[in-house]
């Protein structure tokens, strides 16, 4: 196990913890000395983590530290990379641009020796057969960030429209289409909606008065998806 390694082990093992963890504890999960420990408890401290405690009393990380990427090891980043690089190919425009900074960040920080990973990914996204029109999905995304209600008016395989209210819960993106997880209100139900058959949407001022974690929960339990 690399440094670099050992040190994210180091952060995931504190991240969480209620109460502190001993040096003893963290130097056996880690297969290291007690020395070596008291090092890389300094060594992420002086890069910004608030590691608290001391030797003989345990440590505890603050819930505040946020991991900075340049601990990403090497599969990480290219699992990163790989994902960046979908969604540049086959997100809406907010989406892409958002995948392209995320990109600069990542290129930004990372260790020298991690960064050729990035000038020259090894990992491709290949072509796709469907040309999909990528609209309506930023202001689902936003309506589902903010909880709130959605009026669309949707046009169904018969060609025929229909006016509702919704509550956004997911969307999915699939090769073939891009999908829609909301509760309707006319349907007093759970329903699936095709983006690309949505003729008009206006996102309400009026937030829908369940949780979303709620409805996420109940939406995957009707599709058998195991809750994470």
């Amino acid at each position: 196990m690399s440094r670099s390694e050992r040190l994210l082990k180091l952060i995931q093992l504190l991240r969480g913890r209620r109460y502190p963890v001993t040096a003893a504890f963290l130097a056996e999960e880690l297969g290291i000395h007690i020395r070596t420990l008291y090092r890389d408890i300094a060594t992420l401290q002086q890069q910004g983590a608030c590691i608290q405690g001391e030797a003989g009393m345990g440590y505890l990380l603050r819930k505040d530290y946020l991991l900075p990427p340049l601990m990403f090891t090497q599969p990480e980043i290219e699992a990163l990379l790989l994902g960046i690089s979908w969604v540049k190919k086959r997100g809406d425009p907010d989406l892409t641009a958002a995948a392209s900074e995320a990109l600069a960040k990542i290129g930004s920080v990372i260790p020298a020796a991690l960064k050729q990973t990035v000038d020259y990914q090894a990992l491709l996204v290949g072509p796709t057969e469907h040309d999909l029109p990528q609209i309506w999905l930023a202001e689902l995304r936003q309506a589902i960030r903010q909880r709130n209600k959605v009026e669309i008016t949707y046009k169904n395989l018969q060609d025929q429209e229909s006016r509702r209210v919704i509550w956004p819960v997911a969307v999915g993106y699939f090769d073939a289409v891009r999908l829609l997880a909301a509760w309707c209100e006319r349907r007093q139900q759970l329903r699936h909606f095709r983006t690309d058959r949505i003729q008009q949407l206006v996102i309400l001022h009026e937030r829908y008065p369940r949780q979303h974690h709620e409805l996420l929960a109940a939406w995957k339990k009707e599709q058998g998806i195991a809750a994470s």
